[in-house]
């Protein structure tokens, strides 16, 4: 079963945001999904709107299309900050990322 299935199955809209404070600003996320992730001047990882603005505000969140679910868990696996967190909408609970259960 893809993460894509998963997602489906839990019925449920996913969001993802990046806590700044871990970050280490190596650029994974932004390369497995551009279309989410971006690095700023910072050095650091930040998430992006559906519009493609960077959201720079702490613990903003975005919205996980479908299409790009498994790039972006396979951005919060390979992250070496672990600072990339997906969770559920309705719930707030994570499902991907260091405080996943």
């Amino acid at each position: 079963m893809t993460v894509q299935d998963e997602a489906a199955a839990d019925g449920g809209a996913l969001e993802v945001w990046i806590d700044q404070d871990l970050c280490t600003g190596d650029g994974i996320c932004a390369q497995y999904a551009p279309e989410v992730f971006e690095l700023d001047i910072d050095g650091l990882a930040y998430v992006k709107s559906p519009d493609d603005e960077l959201l720079q505000d702490k613990g903003a969140t975005t919205p996980v299309p479908l299409p790009l679910l498994a790039d972006v868990v396979d951005s919060a696996k390979e992250c070496p900050g672990d600072c990339i967190h997906v969770r559920r909408v309705a719930d707030r609970v994570e499902v991907y990322g260091p405080d996943a259960a």
